[in-house]
């Protein structure tokens, strides 16, 4: 059985709600309770076989005596565990899963299974988030049943200061960073005298003792500033754009870091995009680039959305076609969530002959067959792209952490008026009318965090570099935004 809680509102004479009655429909489900095929757990045969002998051990639920008596009551609890298990708690989301626990002693003995969990968060989250938190130091302590909780509820976000070991000499600002695994890698910026540089850095933050190294890499790609750095296929980074010696740069570089030597190579894809910096980019199914956006020549912004994929062995730029773009922006965010979904926010907009900082929201499905930007609307003006609740204050080159389950978090940036850069806002673009929230955490948060000097590391932690008065060059201390308790 399905069930589902409609809610009507009852009006008084003067059309203020009075009461509000509940109604609860039920309706028959039509699912497969058939034989669990040997494929339909992507687990290990070891982690399966431990996860069915635990199901096992369970007696038929029969609690009599009890205050729950589920022969005779509900035909749902008269299967198996396991087709309980796999064939119906694992479609549910995090929170629905805590919710059913109440229900009756089996259903909370059940939900308090690991491996369940597992399940859950793999079918809310997606593989690839899964496989990206498994990967988090102490994620297997802390268990997924609580690490679903906090990055759910996210009541155990909390701010620290932490202090790094090493240099990253020449000192620089405008650099960009990024995250591959735990480390965090830095390349390039501006140095004294606008001095573009082309050199990489290393923190890796599962060492015991962290600190910035020098990797000597070959064929490094000329010296920039103001480009992005993205990670793609596991351990390979990705330059786009920026500003050279001889001005705005539209060329592609790659860098598997892992490799014996770690070399960049040039990536000629046909037909780029304008030369331009300050755009923002994000990757998509691990191996795509997306690139929006931006400050191409004579200060002109730019409105545009390009695709490479970078699977391809003579990869191919190709322009997103779409009948209406946002305004043109630089210093904006792009965001990726619910599998090919993208929302940006922000930037340095144009209006008119005229430039703002903007608090714009905007989505796209690409997944669709003629992808559209779709205004995200709400108690802003008519057509200003501002879903309801408090919205973040107008800013560019802040800070956007995509959390699991499709959520948006923003700090940092650019900030118009006297507002805090250290303030968390958080948005669902998922929900049917999105709203906006403040997230307030405990901790010491930095005065400044900037969208290119900060990165997600392991889909739990927001590194901040540049220490606590914003100067970027003091890269021995960094702020980190632990989003759960995965035991640092």
């Amino acid at each position: 059985m399905m069930n589902r809680l409609r809610l009507t509102p009852i009006y008084g004479d003067d059309d203020m709600i009075t009461h509000v009655i509940g109604i609860q429909f039920f309706t028959e489900a039509d699912i497969d309770l058939g034989p669990v095929p040997g494929t339909s757990i992507k687990e290990s045969a070891k982690s399966s076989d431990r996860f069915r002998s635990y199901l096992s051990a369970f007696r038929p639920a029969v609690l009599l005596g009890e205050r729950n008596i589920c022969r005779g009551v509900c035909g749902m609890l008269q299967l198996s565990d396991e087709v309980l298990a796999l064939k119906i708690l694992s479609k549910l989301a995090p929170r629905d899963i805590a919710s059913i626990g109440s229900v009756c002693r089996r259903l909370y003995d059940l939900s308090k299974n690991e491996d369940l969990w597992r399940m859950v968060c793999q079918n809310a989250w997606g593989s690839e988030t899964t496989r990206v938190l498994e990967a988090v130091p102490g994620a297997k302590r802390l268990g997924w049943g609580r690490l679903a909780r906090e990055l759910t509820t996210l009541e155990a976000a909390t701010w620290r200061k932490v202090t790094v070991g090493g240099s990253v000499e020449p000192s620089r600002c405008n650099f960009s960073a990024c995250a591959v695994g735990n480390r965090v890698v830095l390349f390039g910026g501006e140095g004294v005298n606008m001095q573009p540089m082309n050199d990489t850095f290393v923190l890796d933050l599962n060492a015991s003792n962290p600190e910035w190294q020098h990797v000597q890499v070959s064929s490094p790609p000329p010296g920039r500033w103001g480009h992005t750095l993205s990670c793609v296929n596991g351990s390979h980074l990705v330059v786009f754009g920026g500003c050279g010696r001889q001005g705005l740069l539209n060329d592609v570089f790659v860098l598997d870091l892992d490799a014996k030597p770690p070399t960049w190579r040039e990536i000629s894809g046909l037909a780029p995009p304008l030369p331009r910096s300050w755009h923002s980019s994000c990757t998509l199914d691990g191996t795509k680039l997306i690139v929006s956006g931006g400050c191409a020549d004579s200060g002109v912004l730019l409105s545009d959305t390009f695709l490479l994929d970078l699977s391809m062995e003579k990869p191919i730029w190709r322009e997103i076609p779409v009948a209406w773009k946002p305004p043109s922006r630089l210093g904006h965010t792009l965001s990726v969530y619910g599998g090919r979904k993208i929302l940006m926010f922000g930037g340095l907009a144009k209006s008119g002959p005229l430039r703002f900082r903007s608090s714009d929201v905007f989505t796209m499905d690409l997944s669709e067959d003629e992808p559209c930007w779709r205004c995200v609307t709400g108690s802003g003006m008519p057509g200003a792209g501002n879903p309801g609740g408090m919205a973040p204050p107008p800013r560019l080159d802040h800070v956007a952490v995509s959390l699991p389950g499709g959520r948006i978090l923003i700090f940092g940036g650019s900030v118009a008026g006297l507002h805090s850069a250290s303030q968390l806002y958080l948005l669902d673009p998922t929900d049917e009318k999105p709203t906006w929230r403040i997230l307030n955490v405990p901790g010491r948060p930095p005065r400044f965090a900037w969208g290119h000097s900060t990165c997600v590391v392991g889909g739990t932690r927001a590194i901040v570099l540049g220490g606590q008065t914003g100067e970027e060059w003091m890269l021995g201390e960094l702020h980190e935004l632990s989003l759960a308790n995965s035991v640092i």
